[in-house]
């Protein structure tokens, strides 16, 4: 897949997981501030009732305590009169009871006079008026000046609610066990039953009256506001503060079934995050494992195409066959086979990464032992280039558990890198071993042209070569450092580079100590 492609597919995929994910918090959004109005106007309806039955209750108590007084006032009087003058557009009430007297701006233009003795009935003529049709005109009168009586006394217990209610306190005209009754009842009403609610109540200075014992010790806040009594002339008697401690799981407890969508939305970015990813290296891989394959082919070509000249001229019979000649000949044949074999060993070497860990062979080796064998044979060729080969092998302890040709091809390999990555200077090789904890550790350090900051991270990868211009005396595929790392961590060890530009490069490997049983 070319890079434009796969770059078309990322915006593609981005752009709609992007309106995906921005539908759904869209959507999410709207019905959780549909649920708050709803709830809001839930509120407002329960608390709207609730109100209108204290003030009904307040009316009703009233009503009671004045007809409580007027009857107790009926029953000592005989006769009652109420009489209403349109002078000076006031109404005087007067009671022969010692009511006391209300002015008001209400009219009235009636004089009753209520008696207490019932109408008596006699079937004799000789009564006159007080005949069974006579009686039913005094009745119907009767029931007249009762409801002239009746309405006057309600004009009546109007007038002391709007004189005397607002001065009362607060905790005087509210009952609390029946307000909190009322909450519930109305709250239920409305559909928030199961809502836990707590109220306290304020009076006209904003002075709290009222605590419900579930919030006491409580400093709640973002409530609902109410005021007590709001039909009350030009006066603020009090206010109810409502609170719902769970309201936020309430109005969000609808939008969890949406979770799992979103969680899903997410799962499938991260899977396409991760895939792109994959894709690039793989991309990447392949882009190497190409170069690899035109490296090596140029790598092969040159000795086989040496090989074959070498083997055209000893059959070649014009050509002199002296011991010279001949010995030259087989030298350079023998070379480039040896070139040759170690080529296709580097080739072999990418079968590796694809291997468990069991195919290797493990036994008990003795790393100084090793090590110091490996120096022996190795010096002559660190002396050929005119330098020369150090060693420390200090570890006290330094059995281990490993595959010996692997793990001398690991050292052997990193004594190589540093004889071809020398500097103009002579070189020095120097190895080096001590013990941390359970661990022996292994330094190999060279004085070579070292390697920059920003490719050492990436020495140990597959196919991998440090640039270096235009210029590549070095001939590889970029597989030897990675598979001295794969090695390494075969043998549950660890690996790491340091260098300098100029001034070489170590390498220290860490492998694990065989456990001593006690």
């Amino acid at each position: 897949m070319k890079k434009s492609a796969i770059w078309i597919l990322i915006a593609v995929m981005v752009l709609t997981f992007a309106s995906l994910l921005t539908l759904q918090y869209s959507y999410i959004r709207t019905l959780g501030k549909m649920r708050t109005e709803q709830f809001n106007e839930a509120v407002k309806r329960s608390l709207s009732q609730v109100i209108r039955n204290l003030e009904l209750d307040e009316t009703a108590r009233f009503l009671s305590e004045d007809m409580n007084e007027h009857e107790n006032d009926a029953f000592s009087v005989p006769k009652v009169t109420r009489k209403v003058s349109h002078q000076g557009q006031t109404a005087t009430l007067h009671s022969i009871g010692g009511i006391s007297s209300i002015s008001s701006v209400f009219e009235y233009d009636e004089t009753t006079i209520l008696s207490q003795a019932g109408p008596q009935v006699f079937i004799s003529m000789s009564h006159g008026k007080n005949t069974l049709s006579g009686t039913s005109t005094k009745m119907q009168e009767n029931l007249r000046e009762r409801y002239l009586a009746q309405k006057g006394f309600m004009e009546d217990v109007i007038l002391h609610i709007l004189y005397e209610a607002n001065n009362r306190p607060i905790e005087q005209r509210v009952d609390f066990s029946k307000l909190e009754n009322y909450l519930k009842v109305e709250l239920e009403n409305n559909g928030l039953g199961k809502m836990p609610f707590h109220f306290r109540v304020t009076d006209k200075n904003d002075v709290e009256v009222y605590r419900c014992k579930e919030m006491i010790g409580k400093n709640e806040t973002g409530g609902y506001k109410q005021v007590l009594f709001p039909n009350d002339p030009d006066v603020e008697t009090g206010t109810l503060y409502l609170y719902f401690p769970t309201k936020k799981n309430y109005i969000y407890e609808s939008l969890r079934i949406y979770i799992p969508s979103v969680i899903f939305s997410i799962v499938l970015l991260i899977v396409f995050g991760t895939t792109i990813i994959v894709i690039f290296r793989q991309k990447k891989l392949n882009d190497m494992k190409n170069d690899f394959v035109n490296n090596m082919t140029h790598e092969l070509k040159t000795p086989i195409s040496t090989i074959s000249l070498a083997a055209q001229m000893l059959k070649d019979g014009d050509v002199g066959k002296t011991p010279t000649m001949l010995k030259h000949i087989s030298g350079v044949i023998v070379d480039e086979t040896k070139r040759l074999s170690f080529q296709v060993e580097k080739v072999l070497q990418v079968s590796l990464f694809e291997r468990d860990r069991s195919s290797l062979t493990f036994k008990e080796v003795d790393v100084n032992e090793m090590l110091d064998t490996i120096v022996a044979t190795f010096k002559l060729k660190v002396e050929n280039f005119e330098g020369r080969l150090e060693k420390d092998l200090s570890a006290k302890r330094a059995d281990i558990t490993a595959d010996e040709m692997h793990l001398t091809n690991v050292f052997f390999n990193l004594m190589d890198n540093a004889v071809k990555y020398r500097s103009e200077r002579d070189l020095v090789l120097t190895v080096h071993t001590w013990n941390e904890k359970d661990n022996i550790m292994i330094s190999i350090q060279d004085n070579g042209i070292g390697i920059k900051k920003e490719n050492l991270k990436r020495v140990f990868e597959r196919f991998y070569r440090v640039p270096t211009g235009n210029v590549h005396d070095v001939k590889g595929f970029g597989l030897g450092l990675a598979y001295v790392q794969k090695i390494v961590q075969n043998h549950n060890g660890t690996i790491r580079a340091e260098s300098e530009v100029n001034m070489g490069t170590k390498f220290i490997i860490s492998l694990p100590l065989i456990k001593n049983e006690l």
